[in-house]
């Protein structure tokens, strides 16, 4: 049996920076919020939290804050992925040994690998490490697809088990190929119920950023048997989910905790602020959700 990390929804988390570096009382402020709330795991150093812009020093000192913070209380999932085989391996060798209950491997970018060289990209660290892997498929960002059949390939192996898929449209095909005990979890907000329907362990979400109950209490109502109430949840969080893709995640998702007052809202180059426009229409969604 594969190991479950979770299921319901993780927070893909934001990390707050400072004009020197991170400004670790707002990100500890805010993992409280979401272990408050309800939050069933952590996903920190992923692409909301702008890993792509930390130095390696940096990014494993993030994932240490995290996993002390938690302190056990949930998994602490550590994006640990690189378009270079040895740097993420070194990478998720660190985290495993600062504690990382899993680590989440986006495919390489940039580089364009073939399928053969996803999947040996993928064994070795997975080979690397003991902890569980979960891969990151994001072909909108990476510019490289991991084919359903390549995803399979990779189920086989003891340790990778699950996959975040963010390709709606081969969703099906990977729950057909992968063995039943190999989770599936939605990397998009706006399309939850889908991956529940086609057998998802659940969702590692933006959203619940900034509403980890309402996220977390979707999901559960579908695997309480309220299909029709994860349903309506998912459509009224339709016009805030559309809100906080406005522009590049986490772009708006930093917008909208500033304005809850979780973080100052500083991103890091080539990122910019929000624009007025989008930030007006950010404020509508998060006022009609009762968040502001």
């Amino acid at each position: 049996m594969k190991t479950k990390i979770f299921t319901g929804a993780a927070t893909a988390i934001a990390t707050p920076f400072s004009d020197t570096g991170v400004d670790y009382e707002s990100f500890g402020r805010h993992i409280e919020m979401q272990i408050e709330n309800g939050i069933n795991a952590l996903v920190v150093c992923g692409t909301t939290g702008e890993a792509s812009t930390m130095p390696d020093e940096e990014h494993l000192a993030v994932i240490k804050f995290a996993i002390d913070k938690v302190a056990g209380r949930v998994p602490v999932i550590c994006g640990t992925g690189s378009n270079d085989t040895v740097h993420g391996t070194a990478l998720s060798i660190a985290a495993e040994k600062l504690g990382a209950d899993a680590v989440l491997l986006v495919s390489p970018y940039y580089n364009k690998s073939s399928q053969e060289g996803l999947y040996r990209h993928f064994k070795i660290i997975a080979e690397s490490i003991k902890i569980p892997v979960i891969l990151y498929n994001v072909p909108t960002r990476t510019g490289v697809n991991i084919a359903p059949a390549t995803i399979a390939r990779l189920a086989e192996l003891p340790n990778i088990v699950a996959v975040k898929e963010c390709n709606l449209a081969q969703m099906a095909e990977v729950r057909r190929l992968v063995p039943e005990d190999f989770s599936i979890y939605s990397g998009n907000d706006d399309q939850v119920p889908y991956n529940l329907v086609m057998g998802g362990s659940g969702v590692i979400s933006v959203l619940s950023n900034i509403a980890p109950k309402y996220t977390v209490e979707m999901v559960k109502k579908f695997f309480d048997g309220d299909v029709e109430g994860c349903r309506k949840m998912q459509l009224d969080a339709l016009p805030l989910c559309n809100a906080l893709f406005s522009d590049v995640n986490p772009i708006p998702i930093k917008a909208a905790l500033k304005l809850m007052g979780y973080c100052n809202g500083k991103l890091r180059l080539p990122l910019v602020e929000i624009s007025e426009k989008n930030l007006e229409l950010l404020k509508t969604e998060m006022t009609k959700f009762g968040l502001i």
